[in-house]
């Protein structure tokens, strides 16, 4: 018999490419019918059809508090009863603003968007305007959201132009995309070498988790910070993911190295639509109407998202053992996984982030992600979505804990983990 969430499928697929809205949703990598979400409340959401799943998936990332915490949803209600959209400054957005700079401090300006990829996009501007360079290096297997001239992964050689991932993305908008293999210091020393004057910047992702979760080498990120200041070239970091996540200052404050930029999506938002870029004073005083690199957005700073932004961003620094408390739940199912398992996993873990591989080598870089079976991984998805766990419905992609989850969700989930190796 058919369910809802088939039936919607089926409805949206005559309207909407692909029935989705943003591909992974489909459930393609993992051969399933996606569910169709009609609510949510703390570690769980419930689907169309009634079932009720211990939530892992957090509207990737955002649900840090987990869903609906009743004081977000009072400062979104009391905002939209002043009024939904003003395309005019609002007090939030200064709030928000000197919110984020504590929290951050290299942010010392930011520039709030509405998206991840947004901000990153307008940050890469940034660093070309400030710098009067052109070149950016990424790392294959980062993702930085779908801007045109970040699309490409893969390349022919680590000296050579990127060829991009997608179909109507001319070929001259990646040429200036330069691309290095992430925790191989060696890689991007060679396009310094090649270029010494030309790159604006290198983009990093500083705990990769779009190609899973990939930790960075104890020497990764301060020998970015070396290069970038020896040839005067820009580091920016990409925590869309990792800010306020890995803690209240992000993994620039968990690892002790500082960028140029900052990226920020998701929690910022605390639910809502909402990015930010931002970083050194000098640097964002090139941001029109201050300078000449433009960027605008009719709902940037939109007063419901930041009224989101501020309560959620309170919560955590109203309560900063939430971080203790988010490893101890990561780390009890990463190692319940490793510990049950009977056949090679790879298990990357931080914070409140993790993935597991099925791979017998360790997973550092984009190479060695690949080598993971995402057929087993699209079983073992299924497995637990059978038995009311909800996850990643893809093998790349993070794992994340929320300050919801209680204890007996995680020891529900570690016995669901431990019955399918079992």
């Amino acid at each position: 018999m058919d369910t809802r969430s088939q039936e919607l499928f089926e409805a949206a697929k005559k309207k909407i490419p692909g029935g989705v809205n943003s591909p992974v949703r489909a459930f393609g990598a993992v051969g399933r019918t996606p569910r169709f979400i009609a609510s949510a409340k703390g570690s769980r959401i419930t689907d169309v059809d009634g079932n009720e799943m211990i939530d892992y998936v957090c509207s990737w990332g955002p649900g840090i508090l987990g869903h609906a915490h009743p004081r977000v949803i009072e400062e979104v209600q009391k905002a939209c009863a002043r009024g939904l959209t003003y395309g005019a400054p609002t007090e939030n957005e200064v709030v928000l603003a000197e919110l984020i700079c504590e929290r951050i401090p290299s942010m010392e300006m930011s520039r709030l968007v509405s998206s991840g990829t947004e901000a990153v996009m307008s940050a890469i501007r940034a660093a070309r305007g400030y710098t009067g360079r052109d070149k950016i290096i990424k790392f294959r297997g980062c993702y930085h959201g779908h801007s045109d001239g970040l699309l490409v992964k893969a390349g022919s050689a680590a000296l050579t132009t990127a060829v991009p991932d997608s179909a109507g993305v001319p070929a001259g908008y990646t040429q200036s995309t330069l691309l290095a293999s992430y925790n191989d210091k060696e890689s991007v020393e060679r396009l310094f070498a090649a270029d010494p004057d030309g790159i604006a910047a290198v983009i990093v992702e500083p705990v990769a988790a779009n190609m899973g979760v990939v930790l960075p080498d104890a020497d990764f990120l301060p020998f970015l910070r070396r290069i970038t200041e020896r040839f005067h070239a820009l580091l920016i970091f990409d925590e869309v993911i990792t800010g306020f996540r890995l803690g209240l200052g992000g993994a620039q404050e968990y690892y002790q190295v500082f960028p140029d930029l900052t990226t920020l999506g998701k929690i910022v938002g605390g639910g809502m639509p909402m990015g930010a870029y931002g970083g050194r004073r000098e640097i964002m005083r090139q941001i029109s109407p201050d300078g000449p690199v433009y960027q605008a957005g009719t709902l940037s700073g939109n007063p419901i998202a930041t009224a989101a932004g501020i309560e959620t961003l309170r919560l955590l620094k109203e309560d900063p053992a939430i971080y203790q408390r988010l490893e101890k739940k990561a780390v009890q199912i990463a190692q319940t996984v490793r510990e049950a398992a009977n056949e090679p996993v790879c298990v990357n873990q931080i914070g409140s982030l993790l993935s597991v591989f099925f791979t017998s080598c360790p997973v550092k870089d984009y190479e060695s992600a690949l080598s993971s079976d995402t057929a087993r991984y699209a079983d073992y998805f299924g497995y637990l979505l059978d038995h009311g766990i909800y996850t990643a419905p893809a093998q790349f992609e993070a794992m994340f804990i929320s300050d919801a989850h209680t204890q007996e969700d995680i020891a529900e989930t570690c016995r669901v983990i431990r019955d399918y190796f079992h």
